[in-house]
């Protein structure tokens, strides 16, 4: 359907609650209007969230006493778990909550790498240092070869051909990302899957889903793998918190834990019952959007459905951007501009973009949108952050755009109009601003 194909945006009574229920949409935390167009660094947060946040972490007790409130923040903990499971549709299996997505993904790596044999470890060029890293790290420590599939530079991607060729008897561990977060491209989790297991049944295979999941729905019934981690911060949540899921035989693996706990138990000392409450919250939320758009199932349909309509509303907000409106000439159409990775299949990307000008370098083109009350950022070759994945695609430097489903058409609007000034600069002025570069930031 082409609804699908352009997207589809909430109707705008729906969008209207949606809105209300994030923080600083329209403004930052002074008061000063301006988009926040940088959710692929963080994300803006739900209310809810912060105030589940707030009310759990207020409280004193701890959660392993035999007491009321701790009963309670027990509670919290186990409904927090089962929401991890309802995003990735997971059942059974491990959550594990530490600080960070990346401490989550070490921890993962370096468990499988240490306990299962093999020769070779595969992942992509595309990956975030977090888990490329975590490979590399491994590999050399244990003797491996790291095997790296590269990118596509037509679709911003990585062609699953490319992974699978990678893989054989000998290789004890892939790992891959969901989506880019240079290019928004989305890799083909299912049939990576499908075809890595076909070649050796019994492969390890962890997903780094930090970027995606946002932005569109994760099923691990469709795609069973044994590791797999988000980002509360990138996920209208709160910083201080990284959670991943590891399957049965995953999470037996060898592991740091204390003397005493099960051999599955993967918490170090006590965890922090506020981020099973923002999780939740999280959850709460898109279940709600999902009611809104007509789901009567269980939670686990609710927040698919939820996801859905943020698929397609991102969606149709990234095909106005890129197309523009009949008065309004879109980020394709704009002189001494160039969309990026610019892949015609909008149904294979999530909702970024990154875009380069010819009078204006990165840093000195956000410091420009900024002027115009637009937070974007500069992906560049300084950073280790974006090199080897800009490097892959022949690219020194990109403005990275990243809108949120909070968003509407009239926010895009006025990021066009924002681009149009830019596009257009004055020559001298943006010579002077040539090289002035930022300090490159993760």
């Amino acid at each position: 359907m082409e609804s699908d194909i352009q997207g589809r945006f909430f109707p705008a009574d729906l969008q209207s609650q949606i809105r209300d229920r994030f923080m600083l949409v329209d403004d930052d935390a002074q008061g000063n209007p301006r988009l926040y167009f940088e959710n692929a660094g963080g994300s803006l947060r739900l209310k809810a969230a912060l105030d589940a946040l707030v009310r759990t972490d207020q409280m004193p007790d701890s959660s392993g006493r035999i007491h009321e409130t701790a009963d309670l923040l027990k509670q919290i903990q186990q409904e927090g778990a089962d929401d991890l499971r309802v995003i990735f549709n997971a059942t059974g299996g491990t959550v594990h909550a530490s600080l960070t997505a990346t401490a989550t993904m070490f921890a993962m790596i370096r468990s499988i790498a240490e306990n299962v044999p093999g020769r070779n470890m595969v992942t992509t060029v595309l990956e975030h240092p977090s888990s490329f890293d975590a490979m590399s790290t491994y590999a050399a420590k244990l003797g491996r070869e790291l095997r790296v599939a590269p990118s596509n530079p037509v679709t911003g991607g990585v062609d699953v051909e490319d992974i699978i060729r990678l893989i054989d008897d000998d290789t004890c561990v892939l790992c891959v990302i969901q989506a880019s977060n240079i290019s928004g491209a989305k890799l083909d989790i299912e049939e990576i899957v499908r075809r890595a297991r076909a070649v050796k049944h019994d492969l390890f295979i962890v997903v780094d889903a930090v970027q995606h999941a946002p932005h569109g729905i994760i099923d691990l019934q469709s795609a069973p793998v044994d590791g797999i981690n988000i980002a509360p911060y990138k996920f209208f949540g709160a910083r201080g918190s990284g959670f991943c899921w590891l399957s049965e035989r995953a999470a037996n693996l060898s592991h740091d834990q204390l003397s005493g706990k099960p051999s599955d138990y993967w918490d170090l000392g006590s965890s922090a019952p506020w981020q099973f409450a923002v999780l939740s919250e999280i959850v709460n939320y898109i279940c709600w959007l999902g009611v809104q758009l007509g789901s009567n199932g269980g939670r686990r349909a609710q927040f698919a459905a939820g996801m859905k309509g943020i698929e397609l509303h991102e969606r149709a907000l990234l095909w106005r951007m890129l197309e523009g409106t009949d008065t309004l000439p879109g980020l394709r159409r704009l002189p001494n501009l160039t969309v990026h990775l610019d892949y015609e299949d909008l149904t294979k990307r999530d909702l970024i973009v990154s875009i380069g000008f010819q009078h204006l370098d990165p840093a000195s083109a956000v410091k420009e949108y900024e002027r115009r009350g637009v937070i974007v950022y500069e992906r560049v070759t300084t950073s280790l952050y974006s090199k080897r994945m800009l490097e892959s695609f022949g690219l020194s430097g990109a403005v990275r755009i990243s809108p949120l489903h909070c968003h509407h058409a009239d926010d895009i609007d006025k990021f066009l109009k924002a681009s149009a000034e830019l596009s257009t600069l004055n020559s001298h002025l943006a010579a002077s601003y040539i090289g002035d570069a930022a300090t490159p930031t993760g």
